[in-house]
């Protein structure tokens, strides 16, 4: 049922779809960061402030099998992270989680209301807000909201980024073609998939190829599976359509000048031919990391490392050649995830919440499939296409790069399984506000949390001063460079600071030299 409730939590995930796309800053200090935590404010803002409007809905909502695994997973979470070395770390990605699975209830709750089809309009057109950003950098626009440094990125600041939003979200866009009443209404989706195929094509990601490749896999054994898709001509001469303006789009991409500079003759063919190579570079990398990291499982197999301090465990079992530790900064790694979101989850959060979540998405796996089988029509079918390819994408992706833990794959991800699903085993239960009330506190520390690292940002990049830096220490004492800046900058508080930095990171070199002579 649509109530004023309802439709004012439809506006805010409406914007928040946007917002968190295009939310950046300029404080080029923080190169990842200045990307990663305005998103995340926007997402845990969604979360919290949607949650708090349907509040009311969410405790009424029925509980399914997945929603308890999702509890489950969320509580061994927080037991992780009460545990952890580095509780900011910590407390960041149990932030992110919470807000993302309360986006799941929500989406479940405006579904409920029959508010489905404008969420996931919105969210199909954050992800080709993304790939239009991508693009332009692509063709030479040069602004601060963009970074060089793994370009075209947009305003999502790396490549791979962008191409994991176009892989798991071209099933959303998809469907918003398919399902468009209007031939005009169609177009524009059809040239808006156009270009997130082309933007995705361009950043020469072979994690996000090998999620789009699944997507389309699963896309098109579904359709084939689905009688109403099976005998629809209308749908199959729109797939036609967007084929062929796909392919269009991709082959002008290819052709026109751009403000790339890749190394080789043939660098997209170069990335087709080892979209599989694990014997070398960075797929050898990768099989190196996941052993070290299931290291970690093994020395913590009940509770993980806690969320998102895989970087302060790993240096410990990894060896000192070890590709994925920083060369410039001895006893760092050298990113502050893993590359694959289920070595992260196993190794952060332990085996059993490990479980928890590849359960919970396997369910909704073979719940859309039931929900692909008892289709009555063409509308219905498609919900459940886009619901597999979804899980597909965000799956494949997730298995070879950081996906899930970072804020925008969360919201649109988490949104639209939400949204897309079809519960089977629903039934009453009262603890079900217990988990919503703690979802919605962890998502408004997670606001605290984002806004002080702003401010705190704000303050180190205009800091002349070392009152200013103290003072941006204060606000956010969980930031390790802001601490080692202190450290170095001599004084009576060198030690206080040399120490804060070590017990953030107790591997690194830097802190250690940085508070020698110190007691």
């Amino acid at each position: 049922m649509r109530t004023m409730s309802t439709r004012l939590a439809l506006r805010v995930l409406q914007i928040g779809a946007i917002a968190v796309i295009l939310a950046v800053t300029t404080f080029h200090a923080f190169e990842l960061d200045r990307f990663f935590v305005p998103k995340e404010l926007v997402l845990h803002l969604a979360a919290a402030v949607t949650g708090m409007i349907v509040i009311g809905a969410l405790w009424r909502m029925l509980v399914t099998r997945v929603d308890l695994l999702l509890a489950g997973y969320l509580a061994l979470s927080a037991l992780s992270a009460l545990l952890a070395t580095n509780h900011w770390l910590a407390m960041r990605a149990l932030a992110l989680t919470a807000s993302s699975l309360l986006l799941f209830w929500i989406a479940r709750s405006l579904r409920d209301a029959g508010l489905a089809r404008p969420l996931l309009g919105a969210l199909a057109l954050g992800v080709v807000a993304a790939a239009v950003t991508s693009l332009l950098q692509t063709y030479g626009l040069d602004i601060d909201f963009f970074s060089v440094n793994r370009a075209p990125g947009g305003t999502l600041g790396n490549r791979n980024f962008v191409a994991h939003v176009a892989a798991f979200g071209f099933p959303l866009l998809l469907l918003c073609a398919l399902r468009a009443a209007r031939r005009a209404t169609y177009l524009r989706w059809a040239i808006g998939t156009a270009l997130v195929v082309a933007a995705l094509v361009l950043t020469r990601s072979r994690a996000a190829w090998l999620a789009f490749a699944a997507v389309n896999v699963v896309l098109i054994a579904a359709m084939l599976i689905s009688a109403p898709l099976r005998r629809d001509r209308t749908i199959w001469k729109r797939i036609a359509g967007v084929v062929v303006l796909s392919s269009a789009c991709v082959a002008l991409s290819l052709a026109l000048p751009n403000a790339l500079h890749w190394h080789g003759r043939n660098p997209y063919l170069d990335s087709v031919r080892n979209i599989a190579g694990y014997s070398e570079g960075s797929g050898r990398g990768r099989l190196v990391q996941y052993g070290h990291s299931l290291l970690i499982t093994l020395h913590h197999p009940l509770l993980g490392a806690g969320p998102g301090n895989w970087p302060v465990d790993y240096p410990l079992r990894a060896a000192r050649n070890d590709p994925s530790r920083d060369s410039n900064d001895r006893g760092m790694t050298a990113n502050p995830w893993p590359s694959s979101d289920w070595f992260a989850c196993i190794s952060e959060r332990g085996i059993a919440a490990f479980v928890l979540l590849v359960l919970a998405f396997f369910h909704l796996t073979t719940s859309g499939l039931r929900q692909l089988r008892r289709a009555i029509d063409a509308q219905e079918a498609l919900a459940a296409v886009a619901l597999l390819g979804v899980i597909a994408g965000a799956a494949v992706a997730g298995t070879f790069d950081a996906v899930l833990l970072l804020a925008v794959p969360a919201f649109l991800v988490w949104s639209a399984l939400g949204a897309l699903w079809i519960p089977e085993d629903a039934s009453p239960r009262t603890w079900s506000r217990f988990v919503v009330i703690a979802a919605i506190l962890i998502s408004i520390a997670g606001v605290v949390r984002s806004t002080s690292q702003i401010v705190a940002m704000d303050i180190f990049a205009s800091a002349r001063d070392r009152a200013s830096l103290i003072r941006a220490a204060e606000i956010d004492p969980g930031s390790y460079r802001l601490q080692m800046r202190l450290a170095r900058s001599g004084g009576k508080v060198r030690c206080e600071h040399a120490r804060a930095a070590h017990a953030l990171f107790p591997t690194a070199i830097a802190p250690v030299e940085a508070g020698h002579g110190c007691r």
